[in-house]
């Protein structure tokens, strides 16, 4: 009877270690992942304030047949529709951070799957409006470079390379930040999936 009770005694013991093993594990993992999270949306914020600052200050003016010409974005609404997203991209991943710190301190039992689809489907937005915002300025910037003969437009940047150049950098920081915006919706659609860092 001693024996029995002693071995009852030695299982509870051994689910009660085994299960504080797992909760541990689950909360490193759950740690190590808004980190993550928290690490990419800082290289978001750092990519467009970047694309931002080059694109506002980026301006040429170059004299053809004795008339006046200059490149600004402001010139175009495509260029300004760039400056935008990286905008919109840049306050929302500074935001999100706030709300990423709050479900690191929330604790594992407090962390609701609905939190989680949340930030997910804002992300998405975010990722689709600043790719938008990019082949927005791609296509203009290829028009601006290359022409487009059977429109009959003719390629500018052969007269203000200078601010294609510049626009050149900016749009590949805006590219860099997309890229990152869909990494984190590829770690959020797999926590969603897989929920090991999520659950209860």
């Amino acid at each position: 009877m001693a024996t029995d009770s002693s071995s009852t005694v030695d299982k509870v013991d051994k689910n009660l270690s085994s299960s504080s093993l797992d909760s541990t594990s689950l909360q490193r993992r759950r740690t190590s992942f808004l980190m993550a999270q928290a690490g990419i949306r800082i290289l978001v914020v750092a990519f467009t304030l970047i694309a931002i600052s080059v694109t506002v200050t980026n301006r040429q003016s170059v004299v053809i047949f004795g008339m006046n010409f200059q490149a600004h974005y402001t010139y175009s609404s495509a260029l300004k529709f760039l400056v935008a997203a990286d905008a919109v991209l840049c306050s929302f991943s500074a935001v999100s951070l706030v709300f990423i710190y709050s479900l690191s301190r929330s604790g594992s039992t407090n962390s609701p799957l609905k939190k989680y689809f949340f930030l997910f489907l804002l992300d998405t937005v975010m990722m689709v409006l600043i790719i938008a915002g990019c082949a927005a300025a791609t296509a203009i910037g290829y028009v601006g470079k290359y022409g487009e003969e059977h429109m009959t437009w003719q390629a500018t940047c052969g007269y203000v390379s200078k601010f294609c150049n510049r626009m050149s950098i900016s749009l590949a920081f805006s590219y860099l930040a997309f890229v990152a915006s869909l990494l984190l919706n590829f770690m959020s659609a797999h926590a969603l999936i897989y929920r090991p860092i999520i659950k209860k």
